[in-house]
C-alpha cells in the first residue's frame, strides 16, 4: 500500500515539475491531478506540505520551492490570478522616472487589490478592460507581463494626469502611445 501511495505522489510531483512553473493554485492542482473530490485534494495538499514536497504560500496557493526563492514579481502576478501586468510605480522606479522608494510592487489588472505575501507588498490598480487588454507596450518577461516605460507612463497618467516624474519625458512618444491604447491625451508639454 505504501509503495502505491509513494508512486502516486511521485507521479503527481513529476507532473508539476513538467509544467515548468513553480506556483500553483488549488484549482490548477485539482485539474492537473484530475481530483474532483475537494476533501481528498485538501488532505493530499496538507500531507505534501507536511512532507516538504510543496510549500504553502497561503490557503489555496502553493509552490514547489520556498517562497524566498521565487521572484516576488512572479508571486504577485500569480496571486492576482487573472490578467495583469507590472506597471506604474514599479516600472517607473526601475527606469529612474520616480526617485522615491516604493515599498510595494504595482500591477494593473481588472480588480483593485492590496495584499502582502511574505515580506513583499503588492498593489493592483483597476483598469477598464478596453485599455487593460490592449497589448501596446506590454511585454512578456520571465513568465510575467511587464509594461514598457512608455506604457507605464501612460498608465500612470491615466490614473493621475498630474503625476510628477523625476526624469525628462518625450511627450510626443507618450501621446502617440496614448492614442494607440485609446487613453485620453495628456495636455502637458504640448
Amino acid at each position: 500500500m505504501g509503495t502505491l501511495k509513494n508512486n502516486i505522489t511521485a507521479i503527481r510531483i513529476v507532473l508539476l515539475a513538467k509544467k515548468d512553473e513553480k506556483i500553483f493554485h488549488t484549482n490548477d492542482l485539482a485539474n492537473l491531478w484530475n481530483m474532483q473530490n475537494k476533501n481528498t485534494l485538501r488532505v493530499t495538499l496538507k500531507r505534501y506540505v507536511e512532507d516538504g514536497l510543496l510549500y504553502r504560500i497561503y490557503r489555496g496557493f502553493y509552490s514547489l520551492v520556498p517562497i524566498e526563492e521565487i521572484d516576488p514579481i512572479l508571486i504577485g502576478a500569480k496571486a492576482i490570478h487573472q490578467f495583469c501586468y507590472l506597471s506604474t510605480e514599479t516600472v517607473l522606479r526601475q527606469e529612474g522616472y520616480i526617485l522615491q522608494n516604493i515599498d510595494y510592487y504595482t500591477f494593473v489588472g481588472s480588480k483593485s487589490l492590496k495584499f502582502t505575501i511574505g515580506e513583499h507588498n503588492f498593489k493592483s490598480r483597476q483598469l477598464d478592460d478596453k485599455y487593460l487588454y490592449n497589448p501596446e507596450g506590454v511585454l512578456l518577461k520571465s513568465g510575467v507581463k511587464i509594461a514598457t516605460v512608455e506604457r507605464a507612463i501612460c498608465d500612470m497618467l491615466y490614473f493621475n494626469p498630474y503625476y510628477h516624474f523625476d526624469k525628462q519625458i518625450d511627450w510626443n512618444k507618450i501621446r502617440l502611445m496614448q492614442k494607440k491604447i485609446g487613453y485620453p491625451l495628456t495636455l502637458r508639454a504640448l
